[in-house]
């Protein structure tokens, strides 16, 4: 291998390895910034006189997380942003075409390149510096409990997404969303399965991915009437 010149070339395993530690250290700051925030909200709503409700106001961010998710993902990252002439979209035309344009697609063009997994902290700081004081005009076990939900939930996404690209664990829940997202980065599946986590809005935006194509992926199901598919399998090895 030295001697052809081609030194530098990785192997496919060891690839993945650098890059997934690369993709890892982004995470680190993130993870530790929101769930340190995450913490913080439910020890104190949990101290004040409505433990209950601050609770029920936490988990409420996992469907509104969930829904963040599939939003941001088909109608922000799928889109391309051309530049605006008009001058009071000019520029958050221009941070869009900048910043987004490159950061979605080359993922999807290099689907194992650390530096497109996942974001850095500084990327949702902005719309955190906004929600944040909002939040904080409502009570403390109501909308900054339903913030630190949703914050939280998107570290474990972030991880979740991390994982569908580097790792194989025996869990039918990894497995099948990590089969959906793979698809998902192929020239057929670009257009469907925005659902990173699970495929609920998939489901209710109809989206999903056609009944043969989720039984070539999954295996047939019990609910299933089609005939059985042709000759087709995917291996979860196949996808890491």
């Amino acid at each position: 291998m030295h001697s052809s010149g081609r030194q530098g070339i990785l192997p496919v395993s060891a690839y993945k390895r650098e890059q997934a530690g690369i993709s890892r250290r982004k995470l680190y700051p993130v993870t530790a910034f929101y769930t340190a925030f995450a913490v913080i909200m439910l020890v104190l709503g949990l101290r004040t006189g409505h433990p209950y409700k601050a609770i029920v106001f936490f988990l409420l961010g996992i469907p509104l997380w969930t829904f963040t998710e599939y939003t941001s993902h088909r109608w922000v990252f799928h889109r391309h942003w051309p530049m605006s002439t008009r001058k009071y979209k000019k520029y958050f035309t221009y941070l869009s075409y900048k910043y987004l344009d490159p950061t979605h697609f080359g993922h999807h063009e290099r689907p194992f390149d650390g530096e497109h997994i996942n974001g850095h902290l500084r990327d949702l700081l902005p719309v955190f510096a906004v929600t944040l004081p909002l939040s904080l005009l409502f009570p403390i076990y109501t909308v900054p409990m339903l913030l630190a939900g949703v914050v939280q939930c998107y570290v474990l996404e972030e991880w979740i997404h991390h994982c569908e690209h580097y790792y194989y664990f025996q869990n039918s829940y990894f497995l099948h969303i990590k089969k959906s997202h793979l698809y998902h980065h192929s020239s057929r599946g670009i257009d469907r399965g925005y659902g990173i986590t699970n495929a609920f809005w998939d489901v209710v935006f109809r989206t999903r991915y056609p009944p043969e194509i989720r039984q070539r992926l999954f295996g047939p199901s019990r609910l299933s009437r089609l005939p059985e598919p042709p000759a087709y399998n995917v291996d979860s090895r196949e996808l890491q």
